[in-house]
């Protein structure tokens, strides 16, 4: 791979496009951490014309193939996993142990998706018991390859997010055209190149690097297109469900996570959770703790609890393996995160600790007193600070979870079996834990939102049937 190519159809080649390249710049400290080529308009119709041809010969190509490539590049993954960490944390600004711990997910991740790639079952159909059909019919289902899948990842987990749409699509026989987030393009170049080098087949998997206002939507309404699976902001998966067309779709959209802390709590456990599931990756995670819904009769208790684990946080240069938090991805993103944290004051809650901003850096918040229907609780801050606010009784709590246009993910402190059984009937959230906080996914989980988070899951079983389709198979025989 040369740093100025791009990968189309499974092959390293200049831009048919306009031959641009842009520098990516660590978040950090503004240093140079390599070049990538910029996708132009032709790069996308050359790279969607060798998928169709791609997504031809892969399917064709028997599952237990299939799954011999992708392990070879399991196995890449793992030998490569120091380098794929490096990269992250020096394009993301995330710390080495947070990249390091994503990394060495990477080759399990694939493996994951390898196995349910051979696992495409169908069902048989008892079409006797129709009345008149008689046993001269059999009648099946048949589960096949979508065929050409667009993927576009965000920036915050640049290798695992890549992953989970890339292992999945790839395993199920579908070739793939995938377009990561510009600010972090280098892990998921990285991770390509294990998949290259492992095998895989000429025309199966394209990389296009470059503005979603340049790529976009040419990528999203090309009739070529069968299947799109998209994470990042609810305004962009709103217009890619509006502009797509006739298209499978996945959106993982925005969240607002909640978490409840009940009366009867382990107010320990719970201020632990919240100190760590608020501020990995300097917030940024789409199951990232954003409110605290508190009883009052342990509220002041828990704040106690929470906000020495905040301060004892520490940030700094991400490659240091003192620095416990990281950067968030701009300047211009620390900003907004601290305009917001202000605001939230201005509007009457009080600032804990934190919310103090030295570059790209937002020290760790903690934020009382907040209004439940304000912004800075109804809006996804992406960003380390956490919400607390409090409901009186546990009707209120439910419906300050509910109370956003969000449902991706929350988490109920109690040591009530009968209180944690009525939160996951009621609570609106694609997942829902007990006794930790929505910042914990396993990789082969079904994962995905409701309401304004999306439709659709992710997890490799999930995936894989999300990038496939069924077929209904009958043979006809004569009467008997």
């Amino acid at each position: 791979m040369a740093p100025t190519e791009l990968l189309i159809g499974s092959r390293w080649q200049a831009s048919t496009g306009p031959g641009l390249t842009r520098e990516v710049m660590s978040p950090f400290d503004g240093s140079p951490v390599g070049t990538v080529a910029l996708a132009g308009p032709e790069d996308v119709d050359v790279a969607l014309a060798a998928a169709v041809r791609g997504a031809a010969v892969w399917r064709r190509t028997p599952a237990h193939e299939r799954m011999t490539i992708l392990l070879r590049a399991a196995e890449l993954a793992d030998e490569r996993a120091s380098r794929i960490a490096g990269t992250i944390s020096a394009e993301s600004g995330k710390t080495i142990t947070e990249a390091t711990g994503e990394a060495s997910r990477s080759g399990d991740l694939i493996r994951l998706a390898a196995f349910e790639g051979t696992q495409l079952y169908g069902e048989t159909l008892p079409l006797d018991a129709n009345r008149g059909t008689g046993f001269d019919k059999v009648g099946f289902t048949l589960r096949q390859p979508c065929g050409v899948v667009v993927a576009i990842t965000p920036f915050n987990y640049p290798a695992l997010l890549v992953l989970h749409k890339l292992a999945p699509a790839l395993a199920a026989g579908n070739a793939v055209v995938l377009k990561p987030a510009t600010s972090t393009p280098l892990t998921a170049l990285e991770l390509a190149s294990c998949f290259v080098d492992a095998g895989i087949p000429e025309g199966v998997l394209s990389v296009l690097v470059g503005s979603g206002g340049v790529l976009g939507d040419l990528l999203v309404t090309d009739p070529r297109v069968r299947k799109i699976s998209f994470t990042g902001s609810t305004a962009t998966g709103e217009h890619i469900a509006r502009v797509a067309g006739v298209k499978k779709l996945s959106l993982e959209l925005g969240a607002s996570c909640p978490v409840v802390v009940l009366p009867d709590a382990d107010l320990e456990l719970a201020a632990s959770a919240v100190a760590l599931g608020g501020y990995v990756n300097a917030g940024q995670v789409c199951i990232s703790v954003q409110r605290v819904i508190t009883h009052p009769s342990v509220t002041s208790d828990f704040l106690d609890a929470l906000v020495p684990k905040v301060e004892a946080i520490r940030t700094g240069d991400p490659s240091s393996s003192e620095t416990t938090m990281g950067t968030l991805i701009t300047t211009a993103e620390a900003e907004r995160v601290e305009r917001a944290i202000a605001q939230a004051a201005t509007d009457g809650a009080r600032i804990l600790t934190g919310g103090e901003r030295d570059g790209a850096v937002v020290s760790p918040a903690v934020v009382a007193d907040v209004d439940p229907d304000s912004p800075f609780s109804q809006q996804e801050l992406f960003g380390p600070a956490v919400a607390v606010s409090s409901a009186a009784d546990w009707e209120s709590a439910i419906a300050q979870a509910n109370g956003t246009a969000y449902g991706l993910g929350a988490g109920v402190f109690t040591s009530d079996v009968a209180g944690a059984i009525r939160a996951v009937r009621e609570i609106d959230a694609g997942s829902v834990h007990i006794n930790w906080t929505p910042l914990w996914r396993a990789d082969l989980m079904p994962y995905g939102g409701l309401k304004g988070s999306g439709y659709g899951k992710e997890g490799p079983r999930a995936a894989v049937s999300e990038m496939t389709e069924v077929k209904t198979i009958v043979l006809h025989g004569r009467p008997w």
